[in-house]
């Protein structure tokens, strides 16, 4: 006859698939189980963990219970648990990790938490101002993995050998560092240097940290090596060291990231809401784009210059925390490259390729296995918005239905790529414009890592139609079959996916451009349907871009134009900002139709009224011109909206920007303030898409396109749909601009059949 205990005893094998591997979550199973009095084991598995365990059904129970209520960053997706026959188990243990494909994600790197930070400031504690400790509950994770299951073998930490003391608290349940793979201390883990920039060897240990912080109070450019790549930083209050940095790097206009010691810093520069307040002190610790304090003058004026918003940041990892902590004022931190290059992340490429900028180099020696930029982030119509996915936020996995194994590759500009299938869609991090050959190393470098440390074997591309973006080419070169997605289609499909949305809705893309059905650039298109197609059902007003693409730079180019398509020769009686003999020589080419391609592009309107009210002529990076509208208009409460004729087409409808064209003009010449125009102008996009969805009955409608990373018309848009009744998203964890449209393409390819007209078979 059995015991009563016995009879009681019950055995569960317990699958968890989320964020699971490298946040402390078998540490944390070990503790539950051996607290209740269960046997068995857990392990890293290619899904995600195994747990087994046996001993009192309540016991059992208990665990289910608390595996559920276990804090960030432990995420559970998927739990599934299944009955077995208990084997008379005793102990419990952490089992060895089975390799293998399969779909377990390495996490985000994560901030350092409150407890580290408690360590790196006691001087008698072992790893006091040590940069590079770390516990389960924060340090690097994405930026030091090679493969999965996430285990030290598999890291760059696997070249440091524990010393007994980390090993010890390896082993030990009660300690924070209890199977924590980057553990570390000034015995045994990553070593910190400093160089000059021909490479000679100044200094170690805290005297580097000594002498980083000597050569930016003296005005110096310092090249750091962060979690993720380097960062080049100097004395945020000093002009002529941040024109010297502007100089050397050739970005002469650019807002420039700053880091802060803590918040206080912050809010001595700027005005952080609680919002985001709460995103800078976030395990992300992105850079977060805040309302400047004006009249505080913490900083030099060249570091966001005519921008009433700062990008600011906190220290993300140990080594900035001390670094900010003993200079005592802020920092410009922008990324570690020259302009248009890929962000450098190896010790001997920043020699090679920042030695022209950066006066000294702060070295460490743990290899940084998967580059990563800063992510950057605002808080618009009352949500946290990303607009750039990287440190702390990617990968990025969305659930989305659908099996096929697709790589999708994006576009152009902003590049970042995205795995399908297995029921998700997994977004890599932001790598950058392709225009370069270290760029588009880069991206096919990233092109092997994502799908491996997925877990997929992807059998399909999905890239843009555009044939000439370097990501295009790529999928031309390879053997597999490629499914191509029209540009505003994986723009709006990338919002779906993000929000799980079924079913047929209206899809308002705005950007800069992205090659059409009919051939033309597209970029102010209203779009119905769903993941698996979209058809254009209204537009706004083509005009002509002289010089094509160099009308990208110089928005009096996109000016011309469309004064050109509103008045003809004559512009109206306007002078755009052009000599008389290259006006000539434009309007030429307009007439003719020579490199004068049509556009519907939204961003190139935003251009050509930020020129037409003498806010930007030229630009020295993208998005320059909207951005000073954007600026304008914020200075301004909300204004009334400029009349935009619908006019129904064959096609669909046509918004006419003419009539608001005319008004614009008139209140320039009657001296109506610039930011008053430029609040109208808003006001006028956002009234216009409640009205054209007012007209098409829809009642559910997307935002995306990079217009919609403005904050001012994202926010009077939502205000005017959700005014008339409608349900409305936009892009909140994926960025609105060309970053998401591998996501977006993902998310085609796995919805619809392929077909005939968008594959094609290479090789």
């Amino acid at each position: 006859m059995g015991r009563p205990v016995a009879a009681a005893r019950r055995r569960l094998r317990i699958r968890v698939q989320g964020a699971v591997q490298g946040v402390g979550f078998r540490p944390a199973v070990y503790r539950l189980a051996h607290g209740l009095g269960l046997a068995g084991r857990v392990r890293n598995d290619p899904q995600g963990v195994e747990i087994d365990i046996e001993g009192a059904a309540n016991a059992a129970e208990a665990l289910l219970a608390g595996l559920r209520t276990l804090p960030p960053p432990v995420r559970i997706d998927r739990l599934q648990v299944e009955p077995l026959a208990p084997a008379g188990t005793t102990g419990f243990a952490i089992a060895a990790s089975v390799a293998g494909p399969g779909s377990a994600l390495p996490l985000p790197d994560l901030a350092t938490c409150a407890d580290c930070l408690a360590e790196l400031g006691d001087p008698a504690d072992r790893r006091y101002r040590y940069p590079f400790l770390s516990c389960t509950a924060c340090g690097p994770r994405y930026s030091i993995v090679r493969a999965m299951p996430y285990d030290r073998a598999g890291t760059a930490m696997a070249a440091f050998a524990p010393c007994p003391p980390c090993a010890a608290e390896y082993a030990d349940p009660a300690s924070r560092r209890f199977h924590h793979q980057a553990n570390a201390c000034p015995a045994c883990g990553p070593r910190l240097a400093l160089h000059d920039r021909q490479g000679r060897l100044l200094a170690a240990g805290d005297g580097a940290l000594e002498g980083a912080a000597d050569l930016l109070r003296d005005g110096g450019i310092l090249a750091l090596k962060g979690l993720g790549g380097f960062q080049l930083l100097t004395d945020a209050r000093d002009g002529a060291a941040v024109a010297r940095l502007r100089a050397r790097k050739h970005r002469p206009h650019k807002p420039l990231a700053v880091m802060f010691a803590d918040l206080a810093a912050v809010r001595a520069a700027c005005r952080p809401g609680a919002a985001e307040r709460a995103l800078l002190a976030s395990p992300a610790a992105p850079i977060v784009l805040i309302d400047v304090d004006a009249g505080a003058g913490a900083l030099a004026p060249n570091v966001a210059p005519d921008n009433p918003r700062l990008g600011a940041m906190l220290p993300s990892t140990p080594l900035h925390v001390l670094l900010l902590q003993d200079l005592g004022f802020p920092v410009v931190a922008t990324s570690g490259n020259a302009g248009g290059e890929p962000l450098c992340a190896d010790n001997d490429e920043a020699l090679a390729r920042l030695c022209g900028i950066a006066d000294a180099f702060l070295l460490h020696d743990r290899a940084i296995v998967q580059p990563l930029d800063d992510s950057v982030m605002q808080v618009a119509a009352g949500r946290a918005q990303t607009l750039r996915l990287a440190r702390g936020l990617a990968p990025l996995a969305l659930e989305h239905a659908g099996d096929a194994a697709v790589l999708a590759l994006g576009g152009h500009l902003k590049s970042a790529l995205a795995v399908g299938g297995g029921g998700r869609i997994v977004v890599g991090p932001h790598i950058g414009d392709l225009d370069t050959s270290l760029a588009r190393q880069r991206f096919e470098a990233a092109a092997g890592q994502l799908p491996a440390l997925a877990g997929s074997r992807p059998t399909l591309l999905a890239c843009d139609r555009h044939p000439d973006y370097a990501s295009s080419l790529w999928a031309a070169a390879d053997r597999r079959p490629r499914q191509t997605v029209q540009h505003h289609h994986a723009h709006l499909a990338a919002v779906l996916a993000e929000h799980g949305l079924q079913g047929d809705v209206l899809g308002v893309a705005f950007d800069g451009a992205g090659l059409g059905d009919d051939g033309t650039l597209w970029g102010g298109e209203f779009l119905i349907g769903d993941c698996r197609q979209m058809r254009r059902v209204a537009r706004l007003r083509p005009f002509q871009l002289p010089g094509g693409e160099q009308a990208a730079r110089e928005p009096r180019r996109s000016a011309l134009g469309l004064l050109y398509g509103a008045y003809g020769p004559d512009l109206g009686g306007q002078t755009p900002d052009f000599t008389v003999q290259e006006r000539r020589t434009l309007l030429q080419a307009l007439e003719r139709g020579v490199n004068a391609p049509l556009t519907s592009s939204a961003g190139r309107l935003f251009d050509a009224l930020a020129a037409l009210l003498g806010l930007c002529q030229e630009t020295s990076f993208e998005g320059q011109a909207a951005q000073a509208l954007q600026a304008a208009a914020e200075r301004v409460p909300a204004q009334a909206p400029y009349p935009v004729a619908l006019v129904q087409e064959d096609s669909g409808l046509l918004a006419d920007w003419a009539p608001a064209l005319a008004a614009l003009l008139a209140d320039r010449a009657a001296g109506v303030p610039v930011p008053q125009i430029a609040g109208r102008f808003h006001a006028t996009l956002a009234a216009l898409i409640a009205d054209v969805a007012r007209q098409l009955g829809v009642c559910r409608v997307v935002l995306a396109g990079g217009c919609f990373q403005n904050r001012r018309l994202l926010e009077e848009t939502r205000a005017r749909l959700e005014q008339a009744g409608l349900a409305v998203w936009w892009p909140r964890r994926l960025p609105p601009g060309d970053g998401a449209l591998a996501a977006g393409q993902a998310a085609v390819a796995m919805a619809r059949p392929v077909r005939a007209h968008d594959l094609q078979q290479w090789g």
